[in-house]
């Protein structure tokens, strides 16, 4: 007795969604894709926003950059909620492993007074920045136009919280957890004069009409200087100071600093290269806010270090946001 096995093919009827085969063509499709591509409402909207009548619900004229498409403005790291999710919860497991070792170890004992007050006062009033930077962020997620720039907005959105959230973990990890770190950052983002500039630099980013002129000033420029400013040279001033045990409780925020700028880059990028237009908005943004910010944290910058290393930091911050700039065909001003 013979026993033969037959096989068949079956094919399927489509690969992927029709909006996703007529960009793509019919062929299986990534994840990102389908989660991404035309999912914004374009028609149909129940009405217009009672707050601003001459605009629709998702309208394109939220900025005055223009796009041939705006799903040309994908995320390189291609990043739907799924991926998102997966990716920051493996994050957030080494960082609260960090924060659990920090304080079982009983680390805070082995920082001196001097860099318990430098945390204070030059990194806990961080997590107001980044409150302001997370409602910058949520801004673009709420009036960009696309879901490919929209949820990775409110991805960057989140990841501010975050931070500020950290920071604010960090205060309560160095007081044991009476909140008095918080209470003393909190009186010197709101009376300090070094932080002024900083703190209104903050509130007039909340006014900004033109969400992607925020995007630009936002994820370049003050992200640049935050990085450089507090994610660097004021972590090496501490590791040189016996305080490199802090280090451990920022790796999540220069995580996610790293991811954010390599997104914002090819976004700055994508736009600067559609026309000639938005290259001219974009250089005049650049300028405007570059001096703005320098001017912001020119006091910060003075009151964080010495003489001699204040013209390194600013060095420093010259040399990346010429390095960010000049792959998107964009151009620094001198240093003043």
């Amino acid at each position: 007795m013979s026993l033969e096995i037959k096989t068949s093919t079956l094919e399927p009827v489509r690969h992927t969604y029709a909006n996703i085969a007529r960009r793509f063509g019919d062929k299986p499709a990534t994840r990102y894709q389908e989660a991404t591509y035309d999912a914004q409402a374009t028609a149909n909207f129940h009405y217009r926003p009672l707050w601003n009548p001459d605009k629709t619900l998702n309208d394109e004229n939220y900025t005055i950059i223009q796009m041939e498409d705006w799903y040309d403005l994908k995320d390189p790291r291609q990043f739907y909620y799924g991926a998102y999710v997966q990716n920051r919860a493996r994050m957030q497991d080494i960082t609260e492993g960090n924060y659990k070792f920090f304080e079982k170890r009983d680390l805070v004992d082995n920082l001196s007074e001097e860099v318990l007050e430098a945390v204070i006062f030059g990194l806990l009033p961080l997590r107001h920045v980044e409150q302001t930077a997370n409602l910058n962020f949520m801004y673009g997620s709420a009036y960009g136009y696309g879901t490919a720039i929209s949820q990775a907005c409110l991805y960057a959105g989140m990841d501010r919280l975050g931070m500020a959230q950290y920071l604010s973990r960090i205060g309560l990890l160095i007081d044991g957890n009476s909140s008095d770190s918080l209470q003393q950052a909190k009186d010197y983002w709101m009376n300090d004069e070094a932080w002024q500039g900083v703190r209104a630099l903050c509130e007039h980013t909340l006014i900004v009409k033109d969400w992607f002129e925020l995007f630009l000033a936002q994820s370049l420029v003050i992200d640049t200087f935050i990085h450089v400013v507090h994610y660097q040279h004021l972590d090496n001033w501490l590791v040189e100071n016996n305080g490199r045990d802090i280090a451990i409780l920022t790796e999540f925020m220069q995580d996610c600093f790293k991811d954010i700028t390599g997104w914002s880059n090819s976004i700055i990028k994508t736009v600067v290269a559609e026309s000639e237009e938005n290259k001219e908005y974009c250089q005049q943004w650049l300028d405007t806010w570059q001096e703005k910010v320098a001017t912001a944290y020119r006091p910060l910058i003075e009151k964080l270090f010495d003489a001699e290393q204040v013209l390194v930091v600013l060095d420093d911050i010259q040399a990346q946001l010429a390095k960010r700039c000049k792959t998107a065909g964009l151009v620094v001003q001198s240093a003043a």
